[in-house]
């Protein structure tokens, strides 16, 4: 009682309270000005700047903030780790930063033991984790007490797949361990900024005599056309924006959208059938406006994957792209999209297919990339996942592309069509060649015999039109295109409430 008595102001802190908050002052930015010189010379935020503008303002519950290198190193703030919980919009949520400022942002004894204490957490609570994931792996001071032996992080982080959404960020040079965190996330966004791979610069000399910039070696264009970043970003005010908006999809109270400009959908597929058009154009015309994020936009180009809200509610789209490969279905696309079923899938996000496809690819390239087993992939994803889904037949729905852009036997909950669909169970030029080839082979004239081929195929496609097709009952409905949201708002409205889970559904293919 003394000691507090002889303290001139009741609401200064006594000695041992003084000293714990000196130790956790010294850890942030404005107590570390080095630090933000180095993140300014760059252009890049600091960690604790980036969990600051992801999280409701004093929602952040910082954990291990007082931790320490397992060796006395220079400036090891919270040893190069800023984690905790806290609030997006309301929204409970995990978020975890490497601090680049400290050796680089490597991964150490004791900072691999507080991802593993959050991960377990992120179990426990269910919460969906963001992770900016920038640095050097494994940090080489501590090479004589490496923990790869017991240290759980990326068993954990794997172990997490399916079980909560798992979103990383990469604003800078990420390798090795730290590449291996990010590539085990269910989505990954990058900044222009951004260097990835699993070897650095280092290593790739030493085994290749090969020297290289971390730019150089991974850039961000580089992976997003390979498929391994799922969303590039100028910068990271644009990807805390994205990574809000990533988050909404995994809720169930957003608010209802601004609705687009319905109509413009009667206008989107050509008259004429050999035309190409943009499907981006028909998912903007359901969705909210402002809610599509496309995923994986430059690798397996002729399929589109989107996340996006209708009426607020959250929808995943998966989408035939006529403007590449006419819309046929090649390894990459297919990889994509079954990738994305999963997704949706392990996290109860209703799909919406949008099928205009001849088919899948053809010809001695495509066969090279192993289509009979990256085609299949597509199927085994449908087939097995228990999120409902509608389909809506744009135009072409041909052969087993179609059979695996939510036809009948995949069992969507409602299979609609527009005007303009057409059916057949190959493209109908490569039937007509087939079925009529005598009569074909017996005209000489090339262009005579090209212009029958036509003809022939319009016959077969006036037999296989969309009234045709709905007359046998094998659409539920053909709908007015401008009509499209309504009957997707329908479908979602009629859905059950999505199950509490205690545990995995699924897990989710990391590529």
């Amino acid at each position: 009682m003394a000691d507090n008595d002889n303290r001139k102001d009741r609401q200064e802190p006594r000695s041992d309270l003084a000293a714990v908050l000196a130790a956790k002052a010294a850890t942030l930015d404005e107590n570390r000005p080095d630090a933000l010189a180095k993140r300014k010379k760059t252009g890049h935020w600091t960690a604790r700047r980036n969990i600051e503008a992801l999280l409701d303002s004093e929602s952040f519950q910082e954990y291990g903030q007082l931790a320490r290198p397992a060796f006395k190193l220079r400036d090891g703030a919270a040893d190069g780790l800023v984690m905790g919980i806290g609030t997006v919009s309301g929204q409970s949520v995990a978020v975890a930063a490497y601090d680049y400022t400290v050796h680089a942002g490597t991964q150490a004894t004791i900072n691999h033991t507080k991802t593993d204490r959050l991960f377990h957490v992120v179990e426990n609570l269910r919460l969906p984790l963001i992770f900016w994931t920038e640095g050097g792996g494994w940090r080489p001071h501590e090479n004589n007490i490496s923990p790869r032996d017991f240290e759980e992080t990326f068993a954990m982080m794997a172990k997490l797949s399916g079980q909560v959404p798992t979103l990383g960020i990469v604003a800078g040079r990420c390798f090795a361990g730290n590449a291996n965190v990010a590539g085990l996330c269910d989505t990954l966004i990058a900044t222009r900024k951004a260097a990835l791979g699993m070897a650095g610069p280092p290593l790739v000399e030493s085994a290749l005599g090969i020297k290289l910039t971390p730019e150089e070696l991974g850039p961000p264009e580089v992976h997003e056309a390979a498929g391994a970043i799922d969303i590039l970003v100028e910068d990271e005010a644009e990807a805390v924006e994205v990574a809000k908006l990533y988050l909404s999809y995994f809720r169930q109270d957003n608010p209802p959208g601004e609705e687009p400009d319905v109509m413009a959908l009667r206008d989107v597929v050509p008259e004429n059938p050999r035309r190409a058009y943009d499907v981006r154009k028909v998912i903007n015309g359901i969705a909210d406006v402002g809610s599509v994020l496309e995923l994986r936009p430059q690798f397996g180009r002729a399929a589109v994957t989107s996340l996006i809200r209708v009426g607020g509610r959250p929808t995943g789209v998966l989408a035939n792209q006529p403007m590449y490969l006419a819309g046929a279905m090649d390894s990459p696309a297919c990889d994509k999209l079954a990738r994305f079923i999963q997704l949706c899938d392990a996290h109860d996000i209703p799909m919406l297919y949008l099928c205009d496809t001849p088919g899948l690819m053809v010809g001695p390239e495509v066969e090279a990339t192993a289509l009979v087993r990256h085609s299949s992939r597509i199927l085994t994803a449908a087939v097995n996942a228990t999120t409902p889904f509608m389909t809506v037949v744009l135009r072409k729905a041909y052969g087993l592309g179609y059979y695996m852009m939510g036809s009948l036997p995949v069992n969507p909950s409602l299979l609609v069509a527009w005007p303009t669909a057409e059916f057949g169970a190959m493209g109908l030029e490569g039937a007509v060649k087939i079925t009529h080839k005598q009569e074909l082979d017996a005209i000489a004239d090339q262009k005579a015999r090209l212009q029958r081929e036509r003809e022939l195929a319009d016959e077969i496609r006036a037999r296989n039109t969309a009234l045709e097709v709905a007359g046998r009952f094998e659409y539920d409905d053909v709908i007015d295109p401008s009509e499209t949201r309504a009957a997707v708002l329908k479908f979602l409205k009629s859905l059950p409430p999505v199950p509490l889970r205690t545990g995995r559904k699924r897990t989710i293919d990391n590529w």
